[in-house]
């Protein structure tokens, strides 16, 4: 059983975070059809569906529904947005997934808009939500690079729930299903030749998988660009994907502590956290 898949719902975004790569894919969303001939084929064999990988997902007008389509047939549901749009989005509060996550460095990162009243977007959606039973978490992924705004962002916060707020190892538990999360500023992966001795390991194909706006099979939700296309599954099988011989040299090499792609060979999530990106949670 697969752990979690990233499904890309859409690749368009409202938003130039300087922290995200740019992809030079067609700008494409998924179809009702196309997201219930993708979930279908991924069915019974991944736990969480993640609505994720490049794009704004709050931009595609069928959130809703792929959601309760999703849950309805067996997924926990995760959505990870940059939270911009969640006011008119508040209908998602009928359709609630397993966990939001919320990117509030988007906002630092982009260096537009008023700090209080993006907050105050997040929270009127964060606080009914978690007192719904979705998990939500508020990151703030940016230690080590521009953290100008973090210490205004508390006091903001602590206006909505007030303190204490509960120690956590990444952050604090600001009220039941309600977190706010630290983490390091991650760079993104490119492509290009790397040192393909040293020791590497990865979940990738093992344990997450990445499905783009066009169909395609990528091997987790760091390939932003589909430079590991290793299929499609418009067409073809999640099995007979799998079974390819660029698949399974990429779950041998990792087995072996070795990256047979460029991508892999420069990506630090398999280099220094030997995980998933970032840390996330189910």
């Amino acid at each position: 059983m697969i752990d979690r898949c990233y499904i890309e719902i859409t690749n368009v975004c409202n938003l130039n975070c300087d922290f995200c790569p740019k992809h030079k894919r067609q700008n494409r969303q998924l179809s009702l059809e196309e997201f219930n001939l993708l979930t279908d084929k991924i069915r019974g064999k991944v736990v969480f569906l993640y609505f994720h990988l490049m794009g704004e997902p709050l931009l595609h007008p069928l959130l809703p529904d792929f959601i309760r389509i999703a849950r309805e047939k067996g997924f926990r549901t995760v959505l990870t947005s940059n939270g911009t749009l969640l006011d008119k989005a508040m209908n998602l509060l009928s359709s609630l997934p397993h966990k939001v996550q919320l990117s509030l460095h988007s906002h630092e990162s982009n260096g537009k808009g008023i700090l209080s009243e993006y907050i105050d977007k997040l929270m009127q959606f964060a606080i009914p939500a978690a007192e719904q039973g979705t998990c939500v978490v508020l990151r703030l992924w940016n230690q080590g690079g521009r953290e100008s705004e973090n210490e205004q962002v508390l006091q903001l916060l602590e206006q909505y729930v007030q303190k204490p707020w509960r120690e956590r190892p990444d952050g604090y538990r600001l009220c039941e299903n309600l977190y706010l999360e630290f983490d390091r500023k991650f760079e993104w992966p490119e492509a290009r030749k790397g040192d393909a001795s040293h020791s590497v390991f990865c979940k990738a194909l093992h344990k997450q998988i990445g499905i783009l706006s066009d169909g395609s099979l990528v091997p987790c939700c760091m390939d932003h660009d589909g430079d590991i296309t290793l299929g499609n599954l418009f067409t073809q099988s999640l099995d007979e994907i799998l079974s390819s011989p660029r698949a399974k040299a990429m779950v041998e090499g990792f087995q072996h502590h070795r990256a047979t792609e460029l991508l892999c060979q420069n990506c630090e999530s398999g280099n220094a956290r030997n995980s998933f990106r970032g840390k996330p949670k189910s």
